[in-house]
């Protein structure tokens, strides 16, 4: 698994297991990378939108879709996640983006199928500063 998968996945699951980016009031002591995300980007995950249940399917799905990611693609307003292979479903994205929109509601989410149904795609996109704070939290490293 590449250095991007895995913090995408890190990144994931901990927002999915409720520890990634709680809401936390501005005055209150954060952990550095936390603190920047939120006062300064504004975004972060409400990990009470999801049950213990739903935290757990979406954890399981999660690890899922990155493993099987086959490509990331810089896109104008965010990121592109590809797959290929036929390992991951139109519907299974659309579940994962439904409940993450729950935790995550400034993500705009597109899923795609190209190619004939050969290729289906994930797009992260959302609102100004959508770009660093995904290079940011899923450590994508220079790109963009």
């Amino acid at each position: 698994m590449n250095r991007t998968a895995i913090g995408i996945l890190a990144v994931c699951a901990l927002c999915a297991a409720g520890v990634s980016g709680m809401t936390i009031p501005k005055d209150a002591a954060v952990p550095r990378q936390q603190d920047a995300a939120i006062k300064v980007e504004g975004f972060y995950c409400n990990i009470n939108a999801l049950t213990p249940a739903e935290r757990a399917q979406h954890k399981k799905l999660t690890d899922k879709l990155m493993s099987a990611r086959t490509k990331t693609v810089e896109t104008e307003r965010g990121y592109e996640f590809q797959y290929r292979g036929g390992k991951v479903t139109v519907a299974e994205l659309a579940e994962w983006a439904a409940t993450e929109s729950k935790c995550c509601p400034f993500f705009d989410f597109h899923v795609d199928l190209e190619e004939e149904g050969k290729l289906v795609c994930l797009r992260l996109t959302g609102r100004e500063g959508i770009k660093k704070f995904i290079r940011a939290e899923f450590h994508l490293g220079d790109q963009g």
